[in-house]
């Protein structure tokens, strides 16, 4: 198979082997889903999965050249954007066509990925079939669909599969929490079993050196199963070199893709969650952000648009950015189009953040005409539902004629890191170490005030800090034990964190938060300390961005004394 990635040491095989496993997986999700909507066709939340397994296809099969199975999957998709818009009803003649084409495409995306992506003739009839069903706007028409042969080739396509499988192995992300998480229980043993033997020390005895041993092989056990979770992010950035070059040029523009950090390495469940919402940021980016060549040479700028796709580290969480050079958001057209969607009242003022947020919301789009990239109104909610679902936050900025950038904000939901402990009020807390610049000895005259607020020199600059224990409860009101002040940097600024006592750095399994837990701000998760007990990790930016958002902050900075 040879394709436009091919001579960019891109490797292509990696990439189709995640294509023909996720593409299993989503048909396998969609012939369920269509089973049990039989039994309850006006089930939306169904009809909506069903849609984006195979607008996802459909995005996925364009970027890696299956122009067969992308053009097949676009028709299905017209069948079931009609469903939802309640323009078709679903009936077992349509239910049968559905689960016939789940069929076909599963023989479809092996043969496309072995080099046979034209559509054969049963592939064209019951493509027909389904053009019948979106223009009549009525049931399936009759006709045979030829199972016995459908079952041959989906065999042949499973063989194709197995040879595939012979150099890689699928594990359940449940499977490696599992090993996370018995790695976890037995550091701590060997914590308790290590306080045990402290009496020893000095003396080398079999039980000592036998213990001295395990933590040795068990040190490097678990350095190899966190190594399992973590995985390169350029398999998800480097597919959309493809995307870019024939969005654009479906569109009549001309873009390119510049990727930064995709070899940030990030653990596996992060990597399920954001490959649909980039692919849908960086669609959108090409149909609502670059002009047309035309009309970047008239404003001055170069004729080829730039999509840069940017990944990094900040403090505990992990970043994605989706910009462009465009001509920037229409606040106006925004606004107006959330007002004829009945997203915001006649004459309602929203802030310009409020109105580049309406963007998410579900079913909006400023697209004027439907098209394969847009005016669906499915994109951007798509972004907004997977982000929510990693307790992430996703922000939009832009300015006129300079272009957009997206920014999604991820917790570290199971990762090793390296820690910083601290101790506060006779709890532990842990500083992502990445986050920390410094530490500083905290004066009995910098000591915070009421509010747990207070203002230090950090070498002729007013740098703000907040006390730990008065944020998160952790010691009396009135303690004033605060000696330490760890500064931290983000994206947000500087800030500094005042704690009782720093207890030194080491590597820390990152544990997510329980439900009841996953609103509290400033924390990012969880981690086991070696005495047993429960250490909360903390989200920096999150702490810095309160700081500074409160009001009077950027005055109390100004106002704090210069040294002579």
């Amino acid at each position: 198979m040879t394709t436009e990635l091919d001579g960019l040491g891109v490797d292509l095989q990696a990439i189709v082997d995640t294509f023909l496993a996720e593409t299993s997986e989503g048909l396998s999700a969609m012939e369920q889903t269509l089973v049990e909507l039989e039994a309850s066709p006006s089930d939306a939340e169904a009809l909506q999965r069903i849609f984006r397994v195979a607008h996802t296809l459909k995005g996925n099969a364009a970027s890696l050249g299956f122009k067969g199975v992308a053009d097949f999957t676009h028709v299905l998709e017209d069948v079931l954007d009609a469903l939802r818009s309640r323009a078709l009803h679903l009936t077992p003649p349509l239910a049968t066509l559905l689960l016939g084409t789940v069929d076909l495409l599963r023989r479809m995306v092996p043969a496309a990925v072995a080099g046979e992506d034209e559509p054969d003739a049963e592939a064209l009839v019951l493509l027909e079939r389904l053009r019948g069903v979106r223009a009549g706007g009525g049931a399936a028409p009759p006709g045979p669909l030829a199972e016995p042969r459908l079952e041959r080739r989906e065999a042949a396509g499973r063989r194709r599969d197995d040879a595939a499988r012979d150099k890689t192995l699928r594990v359940a992300t449940e499977l490696l929490d599992r090993m996370t998480n018995l790695t976890g229980e037995i550091a701590i043993a060997h914590g308790r079993l290590r306080q045990t033997l402290s009496g020893t020390v000095g003396q080398v005895t079999p039980a000592s050196a036998a213990h001295e041993e395990a933590e040795r092989l068990f040190a490097a056990l678990q350095e190899l199963v966190m190594q399992a979770r973590l995985v390169p992010l350029w398999p998800v950035f480097r597919p959309h070199v493809r995307t870019v070059r024939d969005a654009a040029a479906a569109h009549g523009k001309l873009a390119r893709l510049v990727t930064e950090g995709e070899d940030v390495e990030v653990d596996t469940t992060l990597v399920e969650h954001v490959r649909d919402p980039l692919t849908h940021l960086i669609r959108n980016a090409i149909d609502h952000g670059i002009e047309s060549p035309a009309a970047r040479a008239a404003a001055g700028k170069d004729p080829i648009g730039t999509i840069t796709l940017r990944a990094f580290r900040d403090g505990g969480s992990l970043v994605l950015e989706v910009a462009d050079d465009g001509a920037g958001p229409d606040r106006q057209k925004i606004l107006a189009r959330a007002r004829e969607s009945g997203l915001l009242p006649d004459g309602a003022l929203p802030s310009d953040a409020d109105v580049l947020r309406l963007i998410f919301e579900p079913g909006f789009s400023t697209a004027d005409t439907v098209s394969d990239l847009s005016g669906r109104g499915v994109g951007l909610d798509v972004v907004q539902r997977n982000v929510a679902s990693l307790r992430g936050t996703v922000a939009v900025a832009g300015e006129p004629g300079l272009g957009t950038r997206i920014t999604m904000r991820l917790p570290l939901t199971l990762a090793v890191i390296a820690g910083l402990s601290v101790g506060v009020g006779g709890e532990t807390f842990v500083v992502p170490l990445d986050a920390v610049v410094e530490c500083l000895q905290l004066s009995p005259g910098d000591r915070p005030h009421e509010d747990g607020r207070g203002i230090v020199n950090l070498r002729g600059r007013s740098l703000p800090f907040v006390s730990l224990s008065r944020l998160f409860g952790a010691g009396a009101p009135s303690s004033g034990t605060e000696r330490q002040v760890v500064v931290v940097k983000t994206e947000e600024g500087m800030a500094g964190l005042a704690v009782d006592a720093i207890h030194g750095d080491g590597q820390t399994v990152v544990k997510p938060l329980g439900r009841m837990f996953r609103g509290a701000v400033g924390v990012s998760g969880a981690t086991i300390l070696g005495d047993g007990r429960v250490g909360l990790i903390l989200d920096v930016g999150a702490i810095v961005r309160r700081e500074h958002a409160r009001p009077g902050a950027r005055a109390a900075e100004s106002r704090h004394p210069e040294p002579a």
